[in-house]
């Protein structure tokens, strides 16, 4: 039996234990109390849209083909049997040319190939600089994602027929033809749009006869050969350097005092130029050139 007294201690000592742990449930620890507040959720910024390379579209009149900036590049909505179903014109109207000071233009042929083509993109991606591929329409077919790229980055595209044999393209005005609208369709059919302007295999000198300016002309197109060349093409195996010697030169002659077509190949076998590429960048840069993209007002460079 308990004492009375020990009734009165127990019920002191629970009444502590009472009061001891009341403490130590409402008063947080020192280590507790340093702890830093937990993080605030903050909602991420959303990635910014990348912004659609700039170009002009031919109207169904083809009367808008006369803007001021040369490195903007031009196509067509419709392809050629599209307009003659249509009713729609195809010969292009008089166009006064670029008169913008000095202007160098870097042209690619024979690609897109799935090597050379994309290395070349990078290249004049870091160095933002446009140029103009002039493709075929067999490398279209096979490297459709690399065309694609082309346009994507703002670059322009020309029609160097389907497969640049020779005996195709010139033994008559027709058959060059035929092989340019078989391009056309090609390319309209990876990018909705089709070019204004072409490059003819091996150029138009010692291979047009007075029969094809004016049916390219009635077919909608302007072709452009070049005043300056890499030689990147020649016989030996030249290498990068020889490339950077020729341009170097050539764009110190009065022809391309104000007009620079500088012709270049990125298809396979052409790995040299890929090497070549920021280096002649670099020299036309240091000679005061802009860089532009051939379009229909683009002047010619003889």
């Amino acid at each position: 039996m308990i004492s009375k007294s020990s009734k009165v201690f127990l019920s002191i000592a629970a009444g502590v234990l009472m009061a001891i742990g009341g403490v130590l449930t409402c008063t947080p620890s020192k280590e507790a109390s340093s702890l830093p507040p937990p993080a605030q959720e903050t909602a991420e910024e959303p990635a910014a849209e990348p912004q659609e390379p700039v170009r002009v579209f031919a109207a169904d009149d083809l009367s808008n083909l006369a803007p001021d900036a040369p490195d903007v590049p031009v196509y067509d909505k419709h392809t050629l049997a599209e307009r003659r179903a249509a009713g729609l014109p195809t010969a292009l109207p008089d166009i006064a040319p670029y008169r913008t000071g000095k202007t160098v233009y870097l042209t690619f042929d024979d690609g897109p190939d799935d090597k050379n083509t994309p290395a070349v993109l990078d290249i004049l991606r870091e160095a933002g600089v446009k140029a103009t591929f002039y493709v075929t329409g067999r490398q279209a077919e096979a490297h459709p994602d690399v065309l694609r790229r082309i346009y994507d980055e703002g670059h322009a595209i020309g029609n160097h027929s389907y497969d640049h044999r020779y005996e195709k393209l010139y033994p008559d005005v027709n058959g060059f033809l035929a092989e340019m609208e078989r391009t056309d369709e090609i390319i309209y059919g990876i990018l909705g749009v089709r070019p204004l302007i072409l490059r003819a295999p091996g150029g138009k000198i010692g291979h047009f006869t007075a029969a094809y300016a004016p049916a390219i002309r009635a077919n909608g197109y302007v072709e452009h050969d070049w005043n300056v060349s890499s030689a990147d093409a020649a016989p030996g195996h030249p290498v990068a350097q020889d490339f950077i010697d020729n341009i170097s030169s050539e764009t110190d002659q009065e022809v391309a005092a104000r007009t620079a077509i500088i012709l270049m190949h990125s298809s396979e076998g052409h790995e040299e130029t890929v090497k070549a590429l920021p280096k002649i960048i670099e020299l036309l840069k240091a000679k005061g050139y802009t860089f532009g993209v051939i379009t229909p007002m683009t002047p010619q460079p003889w």
